[in-house]
């Protein structure tokens, strides 16, 4: 039912963040960041049905962000970096951004200019 939704999206990093919105699935994430797990060790910690638990790691192998293979009768899972290094690099430029305009408001802030001087003030004052 979850990867219906996905059919949406083309782009890797939509499906990505889609993919990052649960819960859930950040928490496997994380234990996948120290190493590669069983889904039954994987499974461990959450309290749902195993299917409920599978779909969870269908959407994220849909969306690239983990790989399995089957071993013999387990299936092992683990992160895969090149996507979780897009997602990091998207977040940096963000963060980028913001400090930027966080600067130029402390640059604004400290200069001293007096808001009531803008083009918006006097607008406001014609009005009042």
């Amino acid at each position: 039912m979850l990867l219906r939704y996905m059919t949406k999206y083309t782009d890797p990093l939509a499906l990505a963040f889609h993919a990052l919105a649960d819960p859930t699935r950040r928490a496997v994430l994380a234990r996948l960041a120290q190493g590669p797990a069983t889904v039954s060790e994987l499974a461990a910690p959450h309290r749902m049905a195993l299917p409920s638990f599978m779909q969870h790691l269908r959407v994220l192998e849909t969306s690239g962000l983990i790989a399995s293979e089957k071993l013999g009768r387990s299936r092992n899972c683990r992160i895969e970096p090149e996507l979780i290094g897009r997602v990091e690099g998207w977040l940096a430029a963000q963060r980028r951004i913001c400090e930027a305009q966080t600067d130029r408001l402390q640059i604004f802030l400290e200069s001293g200019a007096d808001l009531d001087d803008g083009p918006r003030a006097r607008e406001r004052k014609a009005c009042e």
